[in-house]
């Protein structure tokens, strides 16, 4: 369905993509991993027309094939699901999904009645129930996921490009996709799909192709792999225990939460996190998490109960209070709520701490330079140097960069909500290091995350949130992926 042959793409001199050589088959999933900074991203906007490469052909269909535009690579049969969500905010979830591709009337018009019924049957493909009349703006990181999946599948492509598809999707919403790309499989549909989630490629991938540093290392199918050799060709080396073992717990309490409530979000929350613990919110999409996560941070501050940050009152009423007070939070939103895709890595580390690096109220350069190479040392951040915009990374590396700039004030409670999402299985190792690193020195962390074995693993307690409301406290040493999913289910 689709080859390509010594594909090279370089930016700012920073070689991404270098002689890189695939085939597609109709009818497959081929999944192609690396870890963050592979090249994997880039390979696919080539072929979906956001990038012309520098050296090297493609052939869709046995015919040439060079989009001049990811609108030209869509009339050739190539549509892509992006890693970074890129909604219409202003516009519905119907317009959305029908975008470009709208039905008409006869007087040339937009028949409003017949895009609410296709994307209806778009999203009820996905097994969601989402009103195609809501705007764009009002729904959630996930939801919004969904409402992209939807509309690549509207366009009935020849290939389909998946990026991170499921980085934002709960279990459920996870399993109602991979259902659908078993059909489209079966229509003959060639799927590309790049995730960072072992137990998704070996569920869904016929073959598997692994890039490294832009290189192509291997391709080969599924079966021949374990996950252990698919990690070493992804890094370059064995990769052992993927997580920490847990730490020891204080029985100093540092941040206790009472009755916490927001209308229409959640209510009657309560909690305490203890020095030196990690705090795991699971529960579906929509059950709270990120909402009590964001309360916490000053991000979105509840209307009822109360906080207490070492027994003193703490209500903060934006992130600048809360982070003043100690608690710093790396948000789920890494584009719309984390980065500044303009500014370099530099501003972007130091943005929260400026503070701390001026003298007399002006910045002091050096010592700003000397915290964003520290932290970019600390998280591996891998760029050319401080001064490289932060858009121009991938999205695992920008995710590393907001790390350190969370961590750069050292706060005595650190929020993570989804900190791995979109992160390579090296990255997240690092990740995982990090949050035990932290309460080794007795931080407490608030940890959300989708992913189940990963926040039963990180977590001494689990708090299970169902429509807003606490459902189970659990011993993470104990829980089963079951259990909690069973406390989460909707009543």
């Amino acid at each position: 369905m689709l080859s390509l042959t010594g594909i090279s793409k370089s930016f700012g001199g920073l070689p991404v993509l270098q002689d890189v050589s695939l085939a597609i088959n109709a009818g497959e999933v081929h999944a192609l991993m690396g870890e963050n900074g592979a090249g994997k991203s880039t390979l696919m906007k080539v072929v979906a027309g956001l990038h012309a490469p520098d050296g090297g052909a493609m052939r869709l269909k046995d015919a040439p094939y060079a989009p001049a535009s990811p609108h030209a690579a869509l009339l050739a049969g190539v549509a892509m699901i992006h890693q970074e969500l890129m909604p219409i905010p202003d516009m519905t979830v119907g317009e959305n999904i029908l975008l470009g591709a709208e039905p008409c009337g006869p007087l040339g018009l937009v028949d409003r009645a017949a895009v609410r019924a296709r994307a209806r049957a778009l999203l009820a493909e996905l097994d969601c129930d989402l009103s195609p009349d809501v705007p764009m703006r009002t729904l959630s990181v996930g939801q919004t996921q969904v409402v992209e999946i939807a509309k690549a599948l509207g366009r009935e492509a020849d290939v389909l490009l998946m990026d991170e598809p499921t980085a934002a999707l709960s279990d459920h919403e996870a399993s109602a996709l991979f259902r659908a790309v078993a059909r489209l499989r079966a229509k003959g549909v060639a799927v590309v799909y790049t995730t960072h989630k072992m137990d998704e490629v070996f569920r869904l991938a016929d073959r598997i192709t692994v890039l490294r540093d832009g290189r192509h290392v291997i391709t080969a199918k599924a079966g021949e792999l374990d996950q252990e050799r698919l990690i070493a060709h992804m890094v370059g080396r064995p990769m052992s225990e993927i997580f920490p073992p847990r730490g020891k717990v204080s029985p100093e309490v540092v941040l206790e939460v009472s009755r916490l409530s927001r209308e229409g979000r959640f209510k009657d929350v309560s909690f305490q996190i203890r020095k030196g613990e990690v705090l795991g919110l699971a529960g579906l999409m929509g059950a709270g998490r990120t909402e009590v996560a964001s309360a916490v941070a000053g991000l979105e501050p509840a209307e009822a109960g109360e906080m207490r940050l070492h027994g003193r009152p703490f209500r903060p009423r934006d992130p600048g209070e809360a982070i003043t007070a100690g608690v710093a939070m790396v948000t789920e939103d890494r584009k719309g709520q984390g980065i500044v895709p303009a500014l370099p890595i530099r501003e972007n580390i130091t943005l929260s701490a400026l503070g701390t690096l001026c003298n007399a109220g002006v910045i002091d350069h050096a010592a700003e330079a000397e915290a964003a190479r520290s932290g970019m040392r600390d998280f591996s951040v891998r760029a050319t140097g401080p001064e490289q915009p932060v858009g121009q990374l991938s999205g695992g590396n920008q995710q590393k960069v907001l790390l350190a700039r969370a961590l750069l004030n050292r706060p005595e409670v650190v929020v993570l909500d989804e900190p791995t999402r979109g992160i390579d299985v090296g990255a997240k190792a690092e990740i995982y290091a990090l949050i035990r690193r932290l309460t080794d020195d007795g931080r407490a962390v608030l940890l959300v995350s989708s992913e189940l074995p990963e926040v039963i693993a990180l977590s001494h307690r689990l708090l299970v949130l169902r429509q807003g409301k606490v459902a189970a406290e659990l011993d993470a040493a104990t829980a089963t992926q079951e259990e909690v999913l069973r406390h989460a289910m909707p009543l």
